[in-house]
C-alpha cells in the first residue's frame, strides 16, 4: 500500500503568541515558518510525490505554496478531516491561561475522556484523521499503484493521533509524541499493519541542546518551564511552537 508523508504546518504567528489557535482564521506562518516552508521543497527533492493533500487552513496552505510552486504538475486537494482540533471556547486563548483550566489535566493526562467545550472530543479528532487517512490512501494506491507516495500537509495533534494510531498506541499515550513545526513523518501502509518511517524529521538537531533562560523579567517564566520538566512536563495542546 501507499506511503504517506504527514508535513506539519510551519512556524505560524499564534505558535509563537504562545496562543491555541485552531480553525481561528487569519494564522499566517511567521517569519521562521516561511523559511521552514521554502526549505521543504528542497528536502522532498527526491521523493516523488503522486499527490498532495492538506488542511484547509491558512498555515498549512502557506505550508504548501512553496512546494506545489516547484512542481505545478503535482493534483492537490483540501480536506477538512485533516484540519485542526475544533477547540471550540478554548480557540484564539493564550496557553498560559488554558493551563490554569482543569480540563487541561483530562487533555494531558486522559484525552481519551477530553472535549473542548463548544468543540469537539479528541476521539472524535482522531477518529476524522484516521478515515481521512484511510480513504486516500486507499484512493492513492488505485490510482497510483501500491508503491506510490503522498503527502498531507496538517497540524501537531492531528499528526501525533496518526502515529499513536499507526503504532498501535491508545490514544490516552499520543501526548508522549512530539512534531516540530514543518517536520516531516513517514508512515507506509501494509494490508497487515503501518509501519513508522519518520518521525518529527526536521533535519535539525539544535533544539537538543540546553536552552539559555531569558534574563529578568522572564526569569519567573523560564522557573516554571524547569519546575514543568523536572514533573514529568506536559505536551503543548496544539502542538506548540517547538525549535526555534
Amino acid at each position: 500500500m501507499a506511503t504517506l508523508i504527514l508535513v506539519r504546518h510551519g512556524r505560524s504567528t499564534a505558535n509563537t503568541a504562545g496562543l491555541l489557535a485552531g480553525w481561528t482564521p487569519g494564522v499566517a506562518l511567521d517569519e521562521r515558518g516561511s523559511e521552514q516552508a521554502a526549505a521543504l521543497p528542497g528536502r522532498l527533492a527526491g521523493v516523488p510525490l503522486a499527490a498532495v493533500v492538506s488542511s484547509p487552513l491558512q498555515r498549512c496552505r502557506e505550508t504548501m505554496a512553496p512546494l506545489l510552486a516547484a512542481r505545478p504538475e503535482l493534483a492537490t486537494h483540501t480536506d477538512e478531516r485533516i484540519g485542526e482540533c475544533h477547540y471550540g471556547d478554548w480557540s484564539g486563548r493564550k496557553l498560559s491561561e488554558l493551563s490554569e483550566e482543569p480540563l487541561m489535566k483530562i487533555v494531558q493526562q486522559h484525552p481519551s475522556a477530553a472535549a473542548f467545550p463548544g468543540g469537539e472530543s479528541m476521539r472524535a479528532m482522531q477518529a476524522r484523521a484516521v478515515d481521512c487517512v484511510r480513504d486516500w490512501n486507499a484512493r492513492v494506491e488505485e490510482e497510483h499503484g501500491g508503491h506510490a507516495v503522498f503527502l498531507m500537509c496538517s497540524h501537531g495533534d492531528i499528526i501525533k493521533s496518526l502515529v499513536a494510531d499507526a503504532l498501535g498506541m491508545h490514544l490516552d499515550l499520543f501526548q508522549r509524541i512530539h512534531v516540530d513545526p514543518c517536520s516531516v513523518t513517514a508512515i507506509r501502509y501494509t494490508p497487515t499493519r503501518p509501519f513508522l518511517l519518520r518521525l518529527g524529521d526536521t533535519g535539525d538537531f539544535a533544539s537538543f541542546a540546553p536552552r539559555e533562560h531569558p534574563a529578568a523579567p522572564d526569569a519567573a517564566a523560564a522557573a516554571a518551564s524547569d519546575k514543568a520538566t523536572e514533573d514529568g512536563g506536559n505536551a503543548v495542546v496544539g502542538g506548540g511552537a517547538g525549535a526555534v
